[in-house]
């Protein structure tokens, strides 16, 4: 669909010019002479740019703009005039126009202006979603005593630069934690920069962090910069911070002391406005003890210290974190939100979850991708972290009872690894499709196409 323009103007002929130009260039036009009429327009139609001239009878174009503007336009808006000044491309500006061109019009030029104007609408638009759906992915899930005294603790420290550390077994959400900190500070608007110190390898872990010039050691073909350099002005997450060798650790504290650092293989220092936020899954105080971590570096870390509960210490949040992976996944994978019923959340929740929130996060995504039925109970989740199913999922009077559930949970899996088709799920498990019918009948399990 081409994108609507209204051309205000009080002179006949610029609108009937343009108005023949850039319907040529595929654009749904309408015209108007005044900032009344314009204003009447906005209110029955959403216009996706405006042509507005600045000298009209009755209110001006500066007014037209500040009115629509106050009234929630937030289309592209072309300023036009032929007597065009400084003072009034400023206030034009201010008011939000997207550029000032002067009278007479260069054609080229003012069709070239409006596609970019539409253009940046457009990137505005798509950074915004972009910026919801980051929100939303780093969304704190949980009423939970626990989640909200963290919740608040963030909002209290998020907009200073104290150096936050934070202690949490894996799985539990440390990054989330510290992108949520980076999210509500002064500097959300720079880069999120993260280093994982146990993912790198040791001899990689100072170029990585302090960047390198070139030829400073084998494969240096290039200087590159640094995550603390790359994090100037922004916040640099250092996670598992505890994994780091001596080495690295005494130029870390350095930097923290300094605000300052020499690349590898050079001696020119670089200085920077970094804040840190580190986390780890160790105690700091048992790795000093065994000379493991400097405690210089943990008190010049540890200024604001974080405790991430484990996710068995607030069970009360499963219902809410599952209902937020099946609405996400459910999304992602184009499928319809599974309705997971109340024996299957008590059997989540009798769960004591050692991988914490991730695990249970890729529990409810397998749950959404191989579950066939949309009705989710007990008997329907996965065996839960190798061991024997949660207690709830296999309360079961009777051993048939107990043999239904595993033939269910059989047959629907096969029937998800091959789309529903009941012919070739049959051939998988090698029964006869009629037998199959049967028993996904006997079972209460729907196929392909059945209500």
């Amino acid at each position: 669909m081409s994108e609507s323009i209204l051309i205000v103007d009080d002179e006949r002929g610029i609108r009937e010019t343009l108005r023949a130009v850039l319907e040529d260039e595929d654009f749904v036009v309408d015209t108007v002479a005044s900032g009344e009429e314009c204003l009447k327009a906005v209110e029955r139609k959403a216009y996706g740019c405006f042509l507005l001239d600045v000298w009209l009878p009755g209110i001006d174009g500066l007014e037209t703009l500040k009115q629509m503007r106050a009234a929630g336009v937030d289309a592209a808006v072309v300023m036009i005039s032929g007597h065009g000044n400084i003072e009034t491309a400023v206030r034009a500006t201010k008011l939000g126009a997207f550029d000032f061109i002067e009278k007479p019009l260069s054609i080229e030029k003012t069709v070239l202006t409006v596609r970019n104007a539409l253009r940046q609408q457009e990137l505005e638009r798509v950074n915004a979603e972009l910026a919801a759906e980051l929100n939303q992915e780093f969304e704190m899930i949980g009423e939970s005593v626990a989640m909200r005294a963290l919740r608040k603790q963030i909002a209290v420290v998020a907009p200073t630069d104290g150096r936050v550390l934070i202690y949490g077994e894996s799985g539990t959400g440390k990054e989330l934690v510290a992108r949520t900190l980076h999210l509500q500070s002064r500097r959300a608007g720079a880069p999120f920069v993260e280093v994982n110190s146990a993912a790198i390898p040791e001899e990689l872990i100072e170029s990585e962090l302090f960047g390198h010039v070139k030829g400073a050691f084998t494969g240096a073909m290039a200087a590159k910069k640094g995550k603390f350099e790359l994090a100037d002005g922004a916040t640099l997450f250092l996670d598992e911070v505890a994994d780091m060798s001596a080495r690295v650790q005494a130029k870390v504290l350095r930097v923290l002391e300094e605000q300052r650092f020499e690349p590898v293989g050079s001696n020119a220092s670089v200085r920077v406005d970094v804040r840190v936020i580190a986390a780890t899954n160790k105690r700091l105080d048992t790795e000093i003890e065994q000379g493991n971590f400097r405690a210089d570096l943990f008190y010049r870390l540890n200024v604001i210290p974080f405790e991430i509960p484990p996710l068995r210490e607030r069970l009360e949040d499963v219902p809410a974190l599952v209902e937020y992976f099946n609405l996400r996944f459910s999304s992602a994978y184009g499928k319809k939100p599974k309705s997971i019923e109340a024996e299957a959340i008590e059997a989540l929740q009798n769960y004591s979850w050692p991988g914490n929130i991730r695990e249970l996060k890729n529990t409810i995504e397998r749950v959404v991708i191989m579950q066939a039925r949309n009705k989710v109970t007990a008997a329907d989740l996965p065996v839960l972290g190798g061991e024997e199913p949660p207690a709830a999922s296999f309360r079961f009077p009777s051993f048939k009872e107990a043999t239904d559930a595993y033939h269910r949970e059989f047959i629907q899996r096969k029937l998800a690894e091959v789309e529903g088709n009941v012919s070739r799920a049959a051939e998988l498990m090698g029964v006869d499709r009629s037998h199959l019918y049967r028993r996904m009948k006997s079972l209460g399990i729907q196929g392909r196409g059945e209500r």
